[in-house]
């Protein structure tokens, strides 16, 4: 059973998040409160978390901080602020999927459930094993099976979201992977126009394992088709 997260200070919405969630199988956790977030998190950790922006002890930014270092969960934010730069910077630290209040409760399941599946694929890709499980390049090296990327001597954290995008790529090395199928792949068919997630995500990637991000040598960008990775 999927475990989620619901961390928002509205109690009614919370409420009605709880109701609705329960109703299709899924065990629900909720905090009111940052505080509550964190040792919710870290004692029973969740499969996705949702996220309010406007908590009462601490940003919602500043959790999603906090929590990058050790939670592999998908983080969809549900917050107030409709400002692209708010949004930018939720995605920037680390959220996987953005949502503007008021929502339709439909559209949000349909998000949790292409959470939940980007987060299923990755392990069962990760989970085959076998002969190519261990990507090699000059600046980064990708453990597909442990699920770890290293550059030097330390371990990079990757969001779920991210994770998903590499695979992808390393999976086929020079080969052009189109928008349109990463779109599809990684944030369901109903987002295959939204290229701008990709431009965030790849400039997350990029600053994360390329030595100089400006200039990838191996997350490559084809204009107006796609991206490509190079060993």
């Amino acid at each position: 059973m999927t475990r989620v997260l619901v961390v928002e200070d509205d109690a009614q919405l919370a409420r009605a998040l709880m109701i609705n969630l329960k109703a299709r199988t899924y065990e629900v956790a909720a905090a009111h409160d940052a505080a509550t977030a964190l040792r919710l998190a870290a004692t029973e950790p969740p499969d996705v978390i949702l996220l309010d922006l406007g908590l009462p002890d601490m940003d919602g930014i500043d959790l999603i901080r906090a929590l990058s270092g050790w939670n592999r969960a998908p983080v969809l934010v549900l917050s107030a602020r409709s400002g692209s730069e708010d949004k930018i910077r939720a995605l920037d630290v680390g959220a996987d999927d953005y949502m503007t209040k008021p929502f339709s409760m439909d559209e949000l399941l349909a998000r949790l459930r292409a959470a939940t599946r980007r987060l299923e694929e990755s392990s069962a890709r990760a989970g085959t094993g076998g002969a190519g499980s261990l990507v090699t390049t000059d600046d980064f090296t990708v453990d597909l099976v442990a699920k770890k990327v290293r550059r030097g001597d330390r371990d990079i954290r990757l969001t779920p979201t991210e994770w998903h995008l590499l695979e992808i790529l390393i999976c086929d090395p020079g080969v052009l992977v189109s928008q349109q199928r990463l779109l599809k792949e990684v944030w369901g068919p109903s987002h295959s126009t939204k290229t701008n997630y990709l431009r965030v995500y790849m400039a997350q990637l990029r600053r994360k394992l390329e030595a100089d991000p400006s200039h990838p040598r191996h997350l490559i960008t084809e204009p107006g088709m796609g991206y490509r990775f190079e060993a």
